[in-house]
C-alpha cells in the first residue's frame, strides 16, 4: 500500500472502544491490557481493523496512522500492525524477526488505461506513462501485468502522484496514458475516462495481501502474546460481520479516511475479508521476493528463510481458545 519506505509524518488518528461487553472465550475486560495498532487509516482494506477495535477487542484498543515501522518506533510504539505483504517483505530485511499472523484483506488489483492514447492490449503499454507507486504492491501488480507481455519497467514510465487522489485528474489531463493503483483510487480514474476507457484486471495474476504484522519478540512476552490473539479473534468476528452486512464497515471506514460513501461502495467488490492465513502466502512471498532482490541488487532470500516470516500459531491459538461470536 503506501510507501513507507519514506519517513512518515502523518497525524495520528485514534480509533477508541468504549463500553463493549467481552466475547466468548474471555473471562474479563480486566484480564487483558489495551492493545495499539497501527495501519494506513486512508486505506479501504483496514476496515475490519477498525471494526475490531471499535466494537469487538474487549480491554480497548487504538489504530493510529502507520504501519510496520511502528513496531521499531519507539516514539510511536505498536503492538501490531498493517500492511501489505510487500512492505513486510521489505521491512523485514533490516527487521528479520517480523511475523505475518493473518490475513484480514484480499484485494484485486486492475489497469486502468485511456483507449486514445492507443491502448488496447497490455503490450500497448509499452512507452506509455503508468500513475504508480514503484516500490508498493501497486508496483509490483504492474510489474506481474507487464511480464506478460515481455515486458518490464524499464519499457514504461512510471510516474509517481502524490497525494493519491490527484491520480484521477493527472489521467483526465492526459498527463499520464494509464494507472496502477489500489482502490478507490483507481476507480476514481476510471470514472475519469469515461467511454474512453480499457481495463486490465489482474485475477489470477495478483491478488494484494493485506495482513497483520507483529515481531517475533511480542509474541514472546506472554502478556502482549494475550492480547494481540485477542485482537485477532476480533477481526476473525468483524471480518464473518461484514461479510454478513458491509454497511456499518463501510460507513466507518469512510469517515476514518475521508473517503465518500460512493467511493467506498464503488470499491467494496474488489475486496474480500478471509480474516485467515492463505495456503498460497508463502509461494507468494517467495515470488516477491525474486522482485524485490532484483531492485535491491542482493540476493534473494530462500524459501525457508521466508517461512519464518510467517507465524501460525497466534491464529490457530485464537481459534482454540473457543468460538468467536460472529
Amino acid at each position: 500500500m503506501i510507501d513507507w519506505q519514506r519517513p512518515i509524518h502523518v497525524t495520528t488518528m485514534l480509533v477508541a472502544l468504549a463500553g463493549c461487553a467481552p466475547h466468548a472465550g474471555v473471562k474479563s475486560a480486566a484480564a487483558i491490557a489495551p492493545i495499539a495498532v497501527s495501519g494506513s487509516t486512508a486505506t479501504i482494506e483496514i476496515a475490519p481493523v477498525l471494526l475490531a477495535a471499535r466494537n469487538l477487542y474487549p480491554a480497548g484498543a487504538t489504530v493510529s496512522n502507520g504501519g510496520i515501522p511502528n513496531l521499531f518506533d519507539a516514539s510511536r510504539p505498536a503492538d501490531i500492525a498493517t500492511h501489505a505483504e510487500t512492505q513486510a517483505l521489505r521491512y523485514s530485511i533490516a527487521h528479520p524477526d517480523i511475523r505475518i499472523i493473518l490475513t484480514v484483506t484480499e484485494g484485486r488489483y486492475r489497469i486502468i488505461a485511456r483507449r486514445s492514447a492507443g491502448i488496447g492490449r497490455i503490450a500497448d503499454l509499452k512507452g506509455k506513462k503508468i500513475a504508480t507507486l514503484a516500490t508498493t504492491s501497486a508496483g509490483y501488480f504492474l510489474a506481474r501485468m507487464l511480464a506478460q507481455e515481455g515486458l518490464s519497467f524499464a519499457d514504461i514510465t512510471p510516474v509517481r502522484i502524490s497525494p493519491l487522489e490527484g491520480i484521477g485528474p493527472a489521467l483526465e489531463r492526459r498527463e499520464v496514458d494509464a494507472v496502477a493503483i489500489w482502490e478507490p483510487h483507481g476507480g476514481n480514474a476510471a470514472r475519469e475516462l469515461g467511454d474512453d476507457i480499457v481495463i486490465f484486471p489482474g485475477d489470477g495474476i495478483y491478488r494484494e495481501l493485506f495482513n497483520l504484522n507483529t515481531t517475533a519478540a511480542n509474541l514472546a512476552d506472554p502478556a502482549k502474546r494475550r492480547r494481540i490473539t485477542e485482537f485477532v479473534r476480533a477481526v476473525i468476528a468483524a471480518s464473518a460481520r461484514i461479510r454478513r452486512d458491509p454497511a456499518p464497515a463501510q460507513a466507518l471506514v469512510a469517515a476514518t479516511a475521508g473517503f465518500g460513501a460512493e467511493e467506498v461502495a464503488g470499491a467494496w467488490p474488489t475486496l474480500s475479508f478471509p480474516a485467515a492465513l492463505p495456503a498460497d502466502l508463502l509461494d507468494e512471498l517467495v515470488a516477491q521476493e525474486q522482485w524485490l532482490a532484483t531492485q535491491d541488487k542482493r540476493a534473494p532470500r530462500s524459501r525457508d528463510a521466508l517461512s519464518q516470516l510467517i507465524d501460525t500459531s497466534v491464529y490457530n491459538d485464537a481459534l482454540a481458545m473457543g468460538p468467536i461470536a460472529r
